[in-house]
């Protein structure tokens, strides 16, 4: 679509938009000082895997418009489905009532997740998906009148979302310790960061020694865990911390030795992010809940899942006057649009091969990656399938960081702008996250901008 707009034109429009942001609007994890003496970039349209500005600027989406695109944007499949979805009803509530479109999405998604997940309840973020995940594992065990299981363990550096109990079961003392009084206490096991252990130990002499500090904090609770609550493969928001491999096996298999429920949050992970569907697939392990948003729409409308076994299900059932119900419900759970998307995407995954044709995008990245890992103010580059942490480091030798105060991750990005790709950092760390559906030469001109930009800071930081 061509921008009718002269020079001119769309210069005033982006100062009026800029004006009235800077008036009204405040934006997520961002310091509004900062934010209130920059000129702000304004994405006015997408195209493909490009976003492009109010002064017509085309940027690659290298961060997925944070990790929920999938296909890119203005997919006529998904487009069509949206519009088709209006022309029937925008929404209706599940509560007391079925939806034509949230029975069909349903349906289609347990065919794509491990077969022994079969119930769906519906949400509309990553985090109210977590939240249902906790109330409803606590709840199970209450229902079972296995009553000492009330406690939960999860790993530090996790990010589950920003409400109280995915705060509360999340790790990361940045984002998290001022809201601590609010908090439930959960045992939080070490961080399987391999490249700054813990523990100060090395692999693979250590034989995952976080992995037994799970277990220990299982065995000094016996009978008392409800849900070890873990993202699989990949820590997203504390600078993409890969785990090492089979860490992931041995928490299935420290949950079924010591009876507690394994929640898997793949709403980062999920949808072909680490190469495979779901991430679990990788280490063939089967969570007893698991915990989808992002990619579930093809980044296209909120929506959230999450998905458990018939096991769990029955626990909930009983009579009315039982009162075994799960009291818990949001108004948009299952909303049509947001559903008939979902499903339009979930088929886009088939008939398009999109898993299928994965390595070869993989593959790529990977190579692409591979000369930057020798760069003076790279400490370590952390690949799971698409998804890409880059450590910045002052020095090599020692590991030592950059101090928070020079945000020199957030300008090695603002660099990035300017080689037209779009990236966020976390800290230190910069972040490659594209869509699946990005080509190999946009993959290299992602990298090459992020190598651009990490010169051009380093060299002056």
């Amino acid at each position: 679509m061509k921008d009718p707009l002269t020079d001119a034109a769309r210069l005033e429009r982006h100062r009026r938009l800029a004006a009235a942001d800077h008036r009204h609007l405040w934006h997520p994890f961002t310091q509004m000082q900062d934010w209130l003496g920059e000129d702000p970039l304004i994405i006015d349209r997408g195209e493909g895997v490009e976003l492009i500005d109010t002064m017509g600027r085309r940027y690659l989406d290298g961060v997925s418009s944070l990790w929920c695109n999938v296909h890119g944007h203005r997919v006529p499949e998904l487009d069509e489905a949206v519009r088709a979805q209006l022309d029937r009803i925008a929404h209706s509530t599940l509560l007391g009532l079925a939806s034509t479109a949230s029975i069909e999405c349903a349906e289609e998604l347990v065919r794509h997740v491990p077969p022994a997940l079969t119930r769906v309840f519906f949400s509309d973020a990553g985090a109210t998906a977590v939240e249902i995940a906790i109330k409803m594992a606590f709840q199970h065990f209450q229902l079972r009148g296995d009553e000492r299981r009330r406690e939960f363990v999860s790993i530090t550096g996790g990010y589950h979302g920003d409400t109280i109990g995915s705060v509360s079961v999340g790790g990361i003392d940045l984002f998290h310790r001022i809201f601590k009084p609010l908090l439930f206490d959960v045992h939080h096991a070490p961080q399987p960061y391999c490249y700054r252990c813990p523990l100060g130990k090395t692999l693979p002499g250590c034989a995952m020694a976080c992995a037994d500090a799970v277990e220990a904090i299982f065995a000094a609770r016996p009978g008392q865990i409800a849900a070890l609550v873990i993202e699989p493969l990949m820590q997203g928001a504390d600078g993409m911390i890969a785990q090492p491999p089979g860490y992931l096996k041995r928490m299935r298999q420290i949950c079924d030795r010591h009876g507690a429920l394994l929640c898997c949050d793949e709403v980062a992970t999920g949808w072909g992010r680490t190469g495979t569907t779901f991430a679990v697939e990788q280490e063939g392990v089967v969570p007893d809940i698991m915990t989808m948003a992002k990619g579930l729409t093809g980044g296209y409308l909120p929506l959230a899942a999450t998905l458990t076994t018939e096991t769990i299900f029955e626990s909930f059932l009983g009579s009315f006057d039982s009162r075994r119900t799960f009291f818990h419900g949001h108004t948009y759970a299952g909303n049509p649009l947001g559903c008939a998307v979902a499903t339009a995407s979930m088929k886009l995954f088939r008939d398009r091969r999109i898993i299928e044709g994965l390595p070869a995008r993989i593959g790529a990245l990977a190579r692409a990656l591979a000369p930057l890992a020798d760069h003076p103010h790279v400490g370590e580059i952390r690949q799971r399938g698409l998804m890409v942490g880059v450590e910045l480091v002052r020095d090599r030798a020692t590991k030592a960081e950059y101090e928070y105060p020079l945000r020199v991750g957030h300008q090695v990005c603002l660099e990035a702008r300017r080689h037209g790709v779009l990236l966020r950092p976390l800290g230190n760390v910069v972040v490659l996250l594209p869509p699946l559906a990005m080509t190999v030469a946009q993959l290299e001109q992602l990298v090459a901008a992020a190598r651009a930009g990490i010169d051009a800071v380093t060299a002056r930081a």
